[in-house]
């Protein structure tokens, strides 16, 4: 099977790709890992994508437990294997619950206490599903999250839609020795 895009050589990166690795490993991630290895390719992308990335994952308004909890319903929607290995745990840690994380990842509907965690979801999930947002659930989303974090909301599925989509063109597997959360590894279209 052809790499998608060649495996990245850390010992033969241009100037403007170190540049940009050096940045992401230094900063809060501490690790270019996974799709953050596929833009190196294209360093430009890479710097001001990586720039989103970490203003979403570690900037935004929506405390960890639910910009983890939209994370994980973006991997979930776009089945996208690394996406999940890498945020379930984190989720979990943030305060998802264990059976909304099983519940999410099985394409059901979690059971979620908090007005917060509902909003999240169903905002989320709403605009990846009908690619709009009806104005009770916008409402919904607004009264418990606040106008702001909305929008950084949108930001974040945005964000991991890009994440997602990376994984799934170039075939980012989940780390060796993990089992793929979505069945196949196979993701030709047919």
């Amino acid at each position: 099977m052809l790499n998608r895009p060649p495996l990245l050589d850390e010992t033969r990166l241009t100037s403007e790709q170190q540049s940009v690795f050096d940045r992401i490993r230094s900063g809060p991630r501490g690790v270019v890992e996974g799709p953050l290895r596929v833009w190196i390719q294209s360093p430009v992308f890479a710097e001001h994508a990586q720039a989103l990335g970490a203003f979403c994952r570690y900037g935004s308004r929506l405390p960890p437990r639910l910009s983890e909890l939209a994370i994980l319903i973006v991997g979930a929607h776009w089945r996208s294997g690394f996406e999940w290995h890498a945020h379930a745990p984190i989720a979990a840690r943030a305060g998802v619950g264990a059976e909304a994380i099983e519940a999410i990842r099985a394409g059901r509907t979690p059971q979620l206490a908090a007005k917060d965690e509902q909003a999240t979801y169903a905002f989320s999930t709403e605009l990846l599903n009908t690619k709009q947002v009806s104005d009770s659930t916008y409402a919904m989303a607004a009264a418990a999250l606040g106008v702001e974090a909305t929008v950084e909301l949108v930001g974040i599925l945005g964000y991991y839609t890009i994440i997602s989509m990376t994984i799934n063109a170039f075939r980012v597997p989940v780390p060796e020795g993990a089992s793929e959360p979505f069945g196949s590894d196979d993701r030709s279209v047919h």
